[in-house]
């Protein structure tokens, strides 16, 4: 297969992801290396670490949608609503649409098995989700219409939704019913919204 520019784009970089996480869900993350992912998308190693600057990120390549979510979450509210309620309505479109990022579908397993064996991945999630954290603070800090505590809020609804996803995974792993866990991640979601309104004033 002959390679592609090392300049490729947005297109480029979907491909690539889908052939490491392929690769990634068939054999183990641990046992394929960049370059195996490179050779299989017939582009150089250079350019896969243009797009994904650590391994680990091939798999876990839903961080920039968490972004961009957490950010119009509290930048592209309605005026007059409050950051937890538009919060609260962007995880429950994620769930109702059976996003990747809700961890609800019964087609995410091979993703939670692949990252439940591999410790580069657990502890890569972990920063990833320490960075949304960064990123949900740094928001409610620069919003005009937020004046609580915006590291509090970010680390109590970061590692709550984290929690949350944990669980997930946890039942999918030993079996339970795709639509039990969509209906117990929706309840999870509203207990946590009220300990985050008891808690965030």
């Amino acid at each position: 297969m002959p390679r592609t520019d090392a300049r490729g784009g947005p297109q480029t970089r979907a491909r690539i992801s889908q052939i490491a996480t392929r690769l990634f869900l068939d054999q183990g993350f641990d046992a394929v290396t960049v370059a195996d992912v490179a050779r299989e998308a017939g582009v150089s190693t250079v350019t896969v670490f243009k797009h994904f600057p650590r391994k680990e990120d091939l798999l876990l390549d839903r961080a920039d949608d968490a972004v961009q979510l957490l950010r119009s979450a509290v930048r592209d509210r309605p005026a007059g609503t409050g950051v937890l309620d538009s919060l609260e309505a962007m995880v429950l479109r994620l769930a109702e649409d059976g996003h990747g990022l809700s961890g609800t579908s019964v087609e995410s397993v091979p993703f939670f098995r692949t990252v439940a064996r591999s410790t580069p991945l657990i502890a890569r999630a972990r920063e990833l989700a320490a960075e949304l954290q960064q990123v949900l603070a740094d928001e409610l800090d620069r919003d005009p219409g937020f004046d609580g505590d915006s590291t509090l809020l970010a680390a109590f609804f970061i590692a709550g939704y984290t929690t949350v996803l944990v669980d997930n995974a946890r039942r999918h792993l030993v079996g339970e019913a795709s639509t039990a866990i969509a209906l117990h991640h929706r309840q999870r979601l509203g207990q946590l919204f009220r300990t985050l309104r008891n808690a965030v004033r």
